[in-house]
């Protein structure tokens, strides 16, 4: 498997082509030169906005701070950063919680640490000539709907949508149109009709009219009436086995998290698009702040979990999802996500 990665080892950043040793054993750390521990994080798209944390943590210093190495990598589709981790190729994943729900399902033990935001910070975007059309979850059906990858977290919410509209997957088609430009495209070549995707893509599509939302999933209102509830979305998850055997290391990175989530949270949009990778504005500053500006509210300001909304996306998913469904009723959650990481944390600042 081919990744982009970067290396959160120095004040600089570097982004550079690479290639993880495939079959290493996730469940193990590496320690460097003087001791310090070299972690492999896959971030389900570093310049999404809903991922947002695990750069600015770089971009802060605060791995450096807490005496943590982190190596970053860049994987679009969080079915495939869920994979990496599941292959051993990285200790950790910035991706949607709800991975870890559908895992237990499949009898993979895998853990929230820290919880970025308790919505999902996507929308549901349609093709402005289709718009008429295709006006709720009941007008998916006979639709191509774009994904970033099948068995994604944005093909779970698609599910989802069309579910509460009525709909049975089976009544449309799934479409992987990744993210960025692929999914631009895809939507103005008329290739998919609608799909789901989030920031900086939404500014751009909705800033050119070459698309309208549908539904948004970047504030708590708009989840809500959506899905019904809160949808704990993007977080750093990892394999229970890690959390177990290092503990310490995880107190790190949650540390490193709850202090720019803590900084993000005192600080503009304008602020933000400072500090982050030119590259991440993809040469639109001004569009970049704006999608920052729709999206940054979705950020929580302590890393915790809301306990409702883990509920909410268990019931979400066993309505919708073939894996979760019939395991429902046997799923823990107080095993797919702990906020014992993130309380330490604050307790910490606070002294």
């Amino acid at each position: 498997m081919r990744l982009k990665r970067t290396f959160a080892v120095a004040a600089a950043l570097a982004v550079t082509a690479g290639g993880v040793t495939a079959c290493r054993d996730s469940r193990s750390i590496d320690f460097g030169d003087g001791g310090r521990p070299h972690v492999k994080i896959m971030v389900g798209g570093l310049s999404k906005v809903i991922y947002l944390p695990a750069q600015l943590a770089q971009q802060l210093g605060e791995y450096q701070k807490q005496g943590v190495d982190v190596e970053l990598f860049d994987q679009p589709s969080g079915a495939n950063a869920e994979t990496s981790l599941l292959a051993g190729e990285v200790q950790g994943v910035v991706g949607f919680y709800d991975h870890t729900i559908d895992l237990q399902a499949k009898e993979q033990c895998i853990q929230s640490v820290v919880q970025f935001a308790n919505v999902p910070g996507e929308a549901e975007m349609v093709a402005t000539a289709k718009a008429g059309e295709v006006k709720s979850g009941k007008d998916f059906k006979g639709r191509t709907l774009g994904v970033t990858s099948l068995g994604s977290s944005t093909d779970f919410l698609t599910k989802a949508l069309a579910q509460r509209g009525g709909v049975s997957s089976k009544d449309y088609t799934p479409y992987k149109a990744g993210a960025g430009q692929t999914f631009i495209t895809a939507l103005n070549q008329g290739t998919i009709d609608a799909g789901m995707t989030t920031d900086p893509t939404i500014a751009q599509l909705t800033n050119t009219g070459q698309a309208k939302v549908l539904y948004d999933m970047r504030t708590v209102e708009g989840t809500k009436a959506a899905l019904g509830g809160l949808y704990p979305a993007s977080s750093l998850y990892m394999s229970c086995t890690i959390v177990e055997r290092y503990p310490d290391i995880v107190q790190k990175l949650a540390n490193a998290y709850v202090a720019s989530l803590n900084w993000l949270a005192k600080h503009t949009p304008e602020d933000v698009a400072a500090i982050m990778p030119p590259s991440f504005a993809g040469g639109d500053k001004a569009l970049y702040v704006k999608s920052l500006k729709d999206s940054l509210p979705m950020f929580t300001k302590d890393g915790r979990m809301d306990e409702a909304g883990a509920q909410n996306v268990l019931k979400v998913l066993g309505d919708s999802s073939s894996n979760v469904k019939p395991k429902k009723d046997k799923i823990d959650l107080s095993k797919t996500y702990t906020t014992k990481f993130v309380d330490t944390a604050r307790a910490q600042a606070a002294q």
